[in-house]
This record gives structure tokens, sequence and C-alpha cells, in this order.
């Protein structure tokens, strides 16, 4: 394929970038680093927080940029996959990077490679960090895409760094154990810098690599917490404590940990970026991130949630019970091979009564027969013949069967893969544009 040039449209270049490297996923930092010190990434103005952990990561830095943003501050970031446009990864001062703005930034990377091939991600995360130095900002906000060691975004040396939670995923490349993933995780700590971990119990392997490097390491219970009522909540941390804060607009059981995780981070880099506590209660107020617990408007009640491991579904299906009555709920779920399908789907026992499964694309996409035959296998039928499994070929084809089929005061959720997700999010966007 032919090198894309600064007249080719983003498409051409992420068709391009996904052409130029053997493997989707290569961890490790040699290769890349010689590209990003010829880029002169070394350092860029203003402070860095990066966020990693196996769920939590997308929505703690949500919070971060909203808080930011609402403090008056420059504030970009970083976050990966997208749900429906590439130029959702990159947001500067809350505004998603424009393709021509990303497309001069591939074009300055492509030069500075020489015979150097770089993975897709690779290559976007070194595209966001050209835009963020370029921009000036006074904060960058950067998720972990995979583990921690040998993602590309640690390349940077955070000011600050965020483990949110440890769990089982990605077993392939980091471990089938909470202190084998912990301790890739702890790799974005550094020696002397605030290294902050909301997961109540952190695996040994992060508190003893935190201590080895000398990181100044801030714990959930004991460095920082959270209290609240049905109105208001408040942080404790190192600093004192921060009451009537308002809810997060983010929904579900684990965003006040998720905020409170935030709110460390902003504690700690205090001394450089000081928040007032009005600019948290608008920021927590104002924060969106799509696929996260989403509840569109509208009836029937319609849930999107990219949980796609059991870490995750155990805080969907937490949410979803602790929701109001329905008389039934239609779960739409696509997975990928590589995820604990089994796990994933025991979740959601005597919630979900009709599952429409759906093949996903790609050489990682799992077929839905796999999964009608993991439902029908785990989940045991009650005395009205529920759950029902259907398995259908896309899903939009399985989201367009349940809304034929759902009256308006049941209850669909859609998840699993962020491919799931964004289709289905995808096709109500286009179906309410077109009807406008």
């Amino acid at each position: 394929m032919s090198v894309p040039t600064l007249h080719s449209s983003l498409q051409e270049w992420l068709t391009y970038l996904e052409t130029l490297h053997p493997k989707t996923i290569d961890l490790g930092l040699e290769r890349i680093r010689p590209v990003a010190d010829k880029l002169g990434l070394n350092q860029w103005h203003g402070k860095k927080i990066i966020v990693a952990g196996t769920n939590g990561k997308g929505s703690t830095c949500a919070m971060l940029e909203a808080i930011y943003l609402s403090a008056g501050y420059k504030a970009g970031m970083y976050t990966s996959p997208h749900l429906i446009k590439f130029n959702e990864r990159i947001r500067i001062n809350g505004e998603y990077a424009s393709d021509e703005a990303i497309i001069a930034k591939f074009a300055e990377i492509e030069v500075a490679r020489g015979d150097i091939t770089l993975s897709y991600f690779e290559y976007t995360t070194l595209a966001a960090f050209l835009l963020f130095k370029e921009a000036e900002l006074d904060i960058s906000i950067l998720e972990v895409g995979l583990g921690g060691r040998l993602d590309v975004v640690n390349l940077i040396d955070a000011d600050c760094a965020i483990v949110t939670s440890v769990d089982i995923d990605h077993t392939e490349y980091l471990g089938n154990t909470r202190e084998a993933i912990g301790w890739e995780k702890a790799h974005v700590f550094r020696t002397g810098k605030p290294a902050i971990c909301s997961d109540p119990e952190p695996p040994e392997s992060l508190l003893n690599y935190a201590k080895e490097i000398g990181a100044d390491l801030w714990l959930f219970g004991r460095d920082f917490n959270y209290d609240g009522d049905k109105q208001q909540w408040a942080f404790a941390g190192r600093g004192g404590r921060k009451s009537a804060l308002t809810y997060p607009a983010l929904r579900g059981a684990n965003q006040l940990l998720n905020a409170s995780a935030a709110l460390a981070a902003i504690e700690a880099l205090k001394p450089h970026l000081a928040v007032p506590i009005q600019a948290i209660r608008e920021g927590l107020l104002l924060v969106t991130w799509p696929g996260r617990f989403q509840i569109l408007p509208g009836q029937p009640t319609t849930i999107l949630d990219v949980a796609h491991n059991p870490h995750a579904a155990a805080v969907l299906a937490h949410n979803l019970y602790s929701m109001s009555y329905f008389p039934y709920t239609y779960a739409v779920l696509g997975m990928l091979k590589d995820k604990d399908a089994v796990e994933v789907i025991q979740k959601f026992k005597g919630i979900v009564d009709y599952w429409y499964v759906t093949d996903l694309p790609g050489p990682r996409g799992r077929k839905g027969q796999e999964l009608a035959d993991i439902i029908n296998t785990n989940l045991p039928k009650d005395s009205q013949g529920l759950p029902t499994v259907e398995v259908c070929a896309s899903p939009e084809e399985a989201y367009q069967k349940v809304k034929e089929k759902a009256k308006n005061n049941d209850r669909i959720v859609v998840f699993g893969s962020f491919l799931t997700v964004s289709a289905v999010l995808d096709y109500i966007n286009q179906t309410n544009n077109s009807s406008l």
C-alpha cells in the first residue's frame, strides 16, 4: 500500500497504519523509543498523569479532564479505543482533535520512523503526544492501552500515576494472576512521584514495586477515602476533607472509587496545579464518558456498557440489579475470543430474560453461537422457560430484533466488546439523524 500524504483522508491513513506492523499488539519500548526521541518527545510542557488499571481507567481520565477544564487549565486527554470516530481518542481542551491536525502528525511520524515499523496503537499514541506537546498544555491525562510496563504510554515519565484496579484480563500478555498483572501495571509508577492505587485490595507485587523504586504510594483506605449519603459525598485525602461534593454524572457503583482516585491525583499535584472546590463540583457534574453504564434517553430504558471482562461484568450486573423494577430485561451481547465469556455470562444469572447474541468481525471476533452455547449450558431456565437465546449476524441486527420485541417498560442492555457497543451506538445515531 502506498504511503498516504497530507492530502489523504484520515481513514486512508488509519487503513495504512493497520498494514505497517506484523502484530496488532506488540508490547515493548525498545523499537519505539528512538522514534520518540527523534520527534523530541523526551519532554513537553505541563504535568502528566498516567492512568492504568483493568477497569475504570477511562472514567477516571474523564473526571480528571472535566475537573481541570472547569478549573480553567489547558488539558489534553488520550484514551483508547474509540467508540465511533478515531478522533475521540485525542481531546484538547475538551474538543476532539481535527482530522487535519492528526494527519499532520501522522506525516511527521512517517518521516521520523524511517524503516522502523510501528503498530497502529504505537503510531496513534505518538500522534497524541505530538499534538499535546504542540498545544502547550497545563496537564496531559494519558490512559494506558494494555498493562503498563511495556505500553507505549509508559514512555512518558508521569508526574503522577494511577492504577485504578487490578483484575484478570489480557492474560496472554500480562500473566494469569493478580500478582503478575499488578506488577506489570505498577511500572507506571516513578521514583519520588505520587503513585495512586484505588484498588481496595492491591496485590503485594504492586506494593513491593512501589516500595522498591521509592514511589510516593497513596493507597485507598489508608491515604484517601470517601463516604456519602443519597444527596452528596465527601472525599478525605492527605490534605484534609472535601465535603458536599456533587455525585459524578457518570452512573454506576464504582464511580465514587474512580472519582476518589482522580481527587487523590488532583490533591497530589496541588502544589503545581491548584484546583478550587467549586471546579471539582462542576467537573463531576459535567463529566461524560460514552459506553460506560450510559443510559440513553427515551423508552424502553437502554443501557450501553463496554463491560468485557468478569470484573467489569460484575459491576454492570450489580448496577442493573440496583435499578428499579422492569418486567423483562433484553441483552445484546457480542464478545471477543480472548475474553472469559463463561465468567462474564454467569454474572447475569437471574438478571437477563432474553439474550440476543451476535457474531463479531475480525480474527478476534467470537461467533454468537459460542455465546449461545455458553448461556444454554450455564444459565438454568425458570418456569417460564427464560432465559431464551437468539443468535444474530451482527450487533445492529440483534438490536433491531430487541427493539421490535421489547415493550416500553422493559429494559435493554447492550454490552461486551467495544465493537458491540460502538456498532449499536452508531446505528442508533444514524437512525435518529435520518428521522430528523
